[in-house]
């Protein structure tokens, strides 16, 4: 399974554009990507549109200190957990708050929770 879905890749990219031409937004995350048998998360808003691959979002490598910052979803695509889970994209995030709502949330219990 890809990471993101055609239609997210687009949300995130017109995210990124926006970015890019420094206007000051707060979005809904276009994607949670988790890794199945392990506590990391990520909650991504846009994506670099002069790469293509670096996203921008709420990063949780499941180690009780979220921050936002950037990845690679191609870094993303070659992580493994114990179990030798790769990550996956979860089919039913609905996003309920904007980033940094998600964020302050994020600090303040040591994890993403939805």
């Amino acid at each position: 399974m890809k990471l993101i879905t055609e239609e997210q890749r687009a949300q995130l990219l017109d995210n990124g554009a926006a970015a890019a031409r420094g206007e000051e937004r707060d979005p809904l995350p276009v994607v949670k990507l988790f890794t199945p048998d392990a506590h990391a998360t990520w909650l991504l808003t846009e994506l670099d549109p002069q790469d293509g691959d670096t996203a921008f979002g709420l990063c949780d490598p499941g180690l009780g200190s979220p921050e936002i910052g950037y990845v690679r979803l191609s870094d993303l695509e070659n992580i493994r957990g114990p179990l030798k889970l790769p990550v996956e994209r979860d089919l039913y995030f609905n996003p309920k708050r904007t980033l940094s709502a998600y964020a302050a949330l994020a600090r303040s219990d040591g994890s993403i929770k939805d």
